[in-house]
């Protein structure tokens, strides 16, 4: 199970052939077509890709993990994990010798191939502290580790919706606009579900909206500060411009207000409709010592 959940946040990246985007520093001249097979699409433009299928496999994985924890054996969540983990550390370095092997020799390659391993390398802690946070804490906890997997889905169905990079139908295009309220609904749902009748909920809660707000500006600030080539020689430069689209990005009160409001009205919707279920259930429970 823990490698089927792996495979499925690589879902995207298999729809695609899985060949290596074309790189700027590759050492030859090379189509598209003819570019090698990698198990992570290694591109500064694959930022969010990257971290979405690899923290979407994990967030499956604690999903599974925790819906399956009555009939797990001894060992069960040490062999999910294992099986998640162990799939996207060969997928990372298998990616990165493939990269590491077709880029010219010289510093600014290294300097390319060490940032997006960090990208990968980070994005891994992440998803498994998300897996840790979902398969065995308390609601609270798995609150939180699903609000961050939230804002990794909406990346993830970005990239299954258009897997073709360059070809984009108007049916895509509507669907990606759509796509935009994934997050803050995902986020709203498990609101609902943990529910806010504690202390440690309602900061779980507060956690998971900032994450639906955060997340996407942060990926915003990474893409643009990323896919800048001007800027690829002067990492500090780079992060500075990064940091700039961050605030930007926050400060625009529509990017920020539309996903809490969003979330906040599905978690009430949710919690409305599991205070109707208990009204419901509770007279069948009288009636039925």
């Amino acid at each position: 199970m823990g490698v089927a959940s792996a495979v499925v946040g690589l879902l995207p990246w298999i729809l695609t052939g899985m060949r290596l985007p074309l790189q700027n520093l590759w050492g030859t001249d090379t189509l598209p077509a003819e570019m090698p097979i990698a198990l992570l699409p290694f591109s500064q433009y694959s930022i969010t890709l990257i971290a979405g299928i690899i923290v979407v496999g994990a967030a499956i994985a604690g999903v599974v993990a925790r819906s399956t924890r009555a009939r797990q054996g001894r060992f069960g969540l040490a062999a999910l994990t294992a099986g998640v983990l162990v799939t996207q550390v060969i997928a990372t370095v298998q990616a990165a010798v493939v990269v590491g092997n077709g880029l010219r020799p010289g510093r600014e390659s290294l300097i390319y191939l060490v940032a997006v391993v960090s990208v990968a390398t980070a994005s891994f802690v992440v998803g498994a502290l998300v897996l840790v946070l979902i398969a065995r804490m308390p609601r609270a906890g798995a609150l939180i580790g699903l609000g961050i997997a939230a804002v990794a889905v909406g990346w993830w169905l970005g990239a299954l919706v258009v897997h073709r990079p360059g070809l984009v139908t108007e049916t895509q295009t509507a669907l990606l606009g759509l796509l935009r309220w994934v997050p803050a609904i995902l986020c709203g749902v498990a609101i609902g579900w943990c529910g806010v009748n504690t202390v440690g909920r309602v900061v779980a809660a507060v956690t998971a909206l900032a994450s639906a707000v955060i997340g996407p500006a942060i990926a915003t600030a990474v893409s643009s500060a990323t896919g800048t080539r001007v800027l690829a020689r002067y990492p500090a430069e780079m992060l500075e411009y990064g940091v700039q689209v961050f605030q930007q990005v926050l400060g625009i009160s529509e990017l920020t207000l539309r996903p809490i409001l969003t979330a906040i009205i599905v978690a009430a919707a949710v919690l409305a409709f599991k205070a109707v279920l208990r009204r419901r259930r509770a007279p069948l429970a009288e009636a039925c010592p």
